[in-house]
């Protein structure tokens, strides 16, 4: 994308753009393809025609997203193993907003997921960024009456399969140093001692790299496999840090200055419930540079 002016429109909201592109689709690339587009339809626009440029280019993005991710949906149907969000690093003032930063946690993807692709835009608008069913209606060109029951059942969707879990981004920060320090160590008990009872583990390695193929249940086995994996070869020289993923605190995973996976968890009464496991190379950009990019 060609450097933009400051006093361009697209420039002045495109924080907000690429926060509704990423919501929509999971992906940092995905979301920078959909931004390159809508540019080039701003580019071309007949600026005096535009009346709301913020209106407008949402309204862009949004329909672009809901193009591209009604093609993905076909391609993840045939996803070697499970799929996971591709994750992305944020500052760690983004997880102060509980509220915000739950929107954009890798377990509220996953959920966004079993949306259909209109159901997800509308949820978003509405919920996330505060849009009227009027103005949503205008957006996705349908009528309001039928907004309004999309955005029902989307809500109720999500309610029921949010996950709840403790946001306490100091109790975040001790556990994942615990977490990290186990696997460093090779601990097995203190590993299973930070996991829940009924802890489940979800690895997507997109079939590239090492990545279990299904769900992995209990303490034992989410322990032994998370150590094996850290023991193999090509693990040799991985190194644990601290990062704000995804808005929470969670674990990146470097070799060198490369990342190579991400670990974000849902935290239940002091333990790790809800495990997620990023190490698909295709799915790491997001990882590479802290960002901001997201508009809260």
């Amino acid at each position: 994308m060609p450097e933009i002016p400051e006093s361009d429109p697209f420039a002045e909201h495109r924080r907000l753009l690429f926060a509704t592109a990423y919501r929509m689709l999971g992906t940092v690339t995905d979301a920078e393809d959909v931004l390159q587009d809508a540019w080039l339809k701003w580019n071309d626009a007949d600026r005096a025609a535009v009346r709301h440029p913020k209106s407008y280019l949402v309204r862009t993005v949004t329909n672009l997203s809901l193009n591209r991710l009604t093609s993905a949906r076909a391609t993840r149907e045939t996803y070697v193993g499970p799929w996971l969000p591709e994750p992305l690093l944020t500052t760690p003032d983004s997880a102060e907003d509980a509220e915000l930063a739950d929107t954009v946690s890798t377990a509220m993807l996953v959920v966004l997921e079993t949306l259909t692709p209109v159901e997800r835009a509308v949820f978003l608008l509405r919920e996330v960024f505060g849009y009227s069913h009027a103005e949503i209606a205008d957006t996705l060109d349908r009528p309001q009456a039928t907004i309004r029951q999309i955005a029902h059942r989307a809500r109720d969707h999500v309610q029921s399969r949010r996950p709840r879990f403790d946001t306490d981004t100091a109790e975040r920060a001790r556990v994942t140093e615990r977490f990290m320090a186990a696997c460093a160590g090779g601990d097995l008990n203190a590993l299973m001692d930070l996991l829940a009872p009924e802890v489940t583990c979800w690895s997507d390695g997109g079939g590239v790299v090492t990545a279990a193929r299904r769900p992995l249940h209990g303490p034992d086995h989410v322990a032994r496999w998370i150590l094996g994996v850290l023991a193999k070869p090509e693990s040799a020289g991985i190194v644990l840090e601290l990062a704000h993923i995804n808005g929470e605190v969670g674990a990146l995973a470097r070799i060198g200055e490369a990342p190579v996976a991400a670990f974000t968890y849902d935290l239940v009464d002091g333990r790790i419930e809800n495990l997620r496991f990023q190490v698909n190379p295709g799915k790491l950009k997001g990882l590479s540079m802290e960002t901001s990019a997201l508009d809260w």
